[in-house]
């Protein structure tokens, strides 16, 4: 298995620390390997092998563990002796009350937890209640450019030269480990991503909210794809549907919307006002849990090459822990104002800048934000890259492997 040294140290900050460790993520974006990259840590540190306890709760090994007290007998029979025990627990929403199991380790036994799972209801009011100041969520992502330049050199022996012509390749492949690990024709690659959408739409969303109307989702969740990077709101969405003479009231469309959320599927921006320094509660963006998912339900379109790229920049930014707003200064837009405790930077993200009438929309924005903050304007421009009064021109695939913004 490849490394992915992000969340290895992350996870590695916590060990021993009296807290779970909730690993969250959109089906099959590398939580598994992971906790079993993990597991490899803990066992380098001196621990013996028979105190990791391991299960996936997608194996049928483990189906009849089903419920709370059924996952607390099992760990409790396989506790043999005093030393501290390493409980590493798979897809672990499939089990019903498993918090209340969980808790109970954390009271009764010498342990460190780590649990990873794909919706994240993992982190709903139940568990505050049950674990309240005692957890931490770590996050995976897809694979970011940086690391997808790494699964093609050690996994498929491909020697990257030109990081402007493989980011075309991360583009239109997309970031799903999985489709790293072999030489796939992005159809067969979109294939395999629309199995991995149909699962986490089924087990994550359906099955997970109780969803009826699958069909009436399946359209909220193309009318979603199709706007990748617009601003919209829940009404936009209804108002669509009485224009195809469907009816849909605003609750369901919330709720088709915090489903998809909670399954990792789609992402909401919301907006900021520069000037007000508040967040706006109307219009929001939506942006994808990873581009190829666009391109297996609908198809990949050229025409949507400017949300795609913002979609690929919003990711990163959330990858390396900023808090990510839309930006509105007056009546003009910037795409992402990113912000941590200690930072904030502004991006604007176009496909290209051909022409004088590009330039002003993405640069002037950025030119009346009058602070001391990183701006950038990120392209796919192989041709000019000049700084403008501070704000860097950057190629995507430039921008995507700095080291820091």
């Amino acid at each position: 298995m490849i490394k992915r040294d992000l969340y290895i140290k992350q996870l590695c900050d916590f060990i021993d620390k009296p807290f779970i460790k909730v690993i969250t993520g959109i089906r099959r974006s590398g939580k598994s390997a992971i906790l079993m990259l993990l597991r490899d840590e803990i066992l380098t540190k001196g621990v013996a092998e028979e105190n990791i306890i391991y299960i996936n709760f997608e194996s049928f090994q483990f189906s009849e563990i089903d419920e709370a007290s059924k996952l607390y007998e099992f760990i409790r029979s396989n506790i043999k002796n005093k030393n501290r025990y390493y409980i590493l627990l798979d897809e672990i929403q499939t089990v019903a009350l498993w918090e209340k199991a969980v808790n109970s380790f954390l009271v009764d036994f010498n342990v460190d937890v780590y649990i990873t799972g794909s919706n994240s209801k993992l982190l709903s009011s139940e568990l505050s209640t049950f674990l309240a100041g005692r957890y931490i969520e770590i996050h995976v992502f897809t694979l970011s450019f940086a690391e997808h330049i790494v699964f093609r050199e050690k996994s498929a022996g491909v020697k990257v030269v030109d990081i402007h012509d493989e980011f075309e390749r991360f583009l239109r492949l997309g970031g799903f480990p999985s489709l790293h690990t072999g030489d796939y024709s992005f159809e067969t690659a979109y294939k395999a991503v629309y199995d991995i959408y149909s699962s986490a739409i089924l087990r994550d969303t359906v099955q997970r909210h109780n969803i009826r109307d699958v069909e009436l989702l399946e359209r909220v969740v193309r009318y979603v794809f199709d706007n990748t990077g617009n601003r919209f709101s829940a009404k936009n969405v209804a108002d669509y549907f009485k224009s195809q003479q469907r009816r849909i009231d605003l609750n369901t469309v919330y709720n088709y919307l915090n489903a998809l959320e909670s399954a990792f599927i789609i992402y909401r921006v919301p907006r900021y006002d520069i000037k007000g320094k508040e967040i706006l509660k109307t219009s929001e963006k939506y942006y994808l849990g990873d581009q190829s998912l666009l391109y297996s339900v609908m198809g990949y379109r050229d025409r949507q090459i400017s949300g795609i790229l913002e979609n690929i920049v919003m990711l990163e930014l959330k990858r390396r822990g900023y808090n990510v707003f839309t930006g509105r200064s007056d009546n003009r837009e910037i795409d992402f104002i990113a912000e941590t405790k200690e930072k904030r930077i502004y991006v604007q993200v176009a496909y290209k800048i051909a022409e004088q009438a590009t330039f002003d929309r993405e640069f002037s924005p950025l030119l009346e934000v009058r602070d001391h903050y990183p701006k950038y304007v990120v392209t796919m421009d192989d041709l000019w890259h000049d700084n403008i009064e501070g704000i860097k021109h950057k190629h995507i695939a430039d921008f995507l492997l700095m080291e820091e913004f």
